[in-house]
């Protein structure tokens, strides 16, 4: 009898045992930026974690102009996605973070990819910049976003002004 309960008692364990469900965090952050350090400011975001497959995920993203010349003011240029240092990403302002699921992730990454890959010169100061690429994440993420004109060069209030948009994060503005 006891050999029979023990085995029943396997039996239900394995049998109600959940799988372990993975998560992946996605953290929006900005950059001050200067032109005497170099860098002017900055928005983009981060994933870290695990999918329920077992895959790491150790990311980041954020869309830039090629390069940064006077060309940048008059109109489109040629754009990348920068993927920052450990310890660049370090020193900025991490926003918020929000748990996501792997449905998610790949949407994000296929966001990417179309920003990335998007033909000719994508990258406009106006209406394609770092701050339009990490809304467009943040919609995906079903975010409330909006992009006010006086925000648009300003990554830093304008992730603020996100985060006042979605009391749900729970989250402070960052000074």
């Amino acid at each position: 009898m006891c050999r029979i309960l023990s085995i029943l008692l396997l039996v239900l364990a394995f049998g109600w045992a959940s799988p372990v469900l993975a998560d992946v965090n996605l953290s929006f952050h900005s950059f001050n930026g200067s032109v005497l350090v170099g860098r002017y400011p900055h928005a983009f975001i981060v994933l870290e974690g695990e999918l329920e497959n077992g895959q790491n995920v150790n990311e980041n993203y954020g869309f830039t102009a090629k390069s940064v010349g006077p060309s940048v003011l008059n109109g489109p240029v040629e754009h990348d996605i920068l993927v920052e240092k450990p310890h660049y990403i370090s020193s900025t302002n991490r926003h918020f973070t929000v748990t996501i699921t792997d449905e998610q992730y790949r949407k994000i990454v296929a966001e990417v990819k179309a920003w990335r890959d998007a033909p000719g010169k994508y990258y406009d100061l106006e209406t394609r910049n770092c701050i339009h690429f990490v809304g467009a994440i943040a919609k995906i993420v079903e975010l409330k976003v909006e992009y006010p004109k006086g925000m648009l060069r300003r990554p830093k209030k304008w992730l603020n002004y996100i985060t006042s948009l979605n009391p749900s994060l729970g989250t402070k503005i960052i000074k």
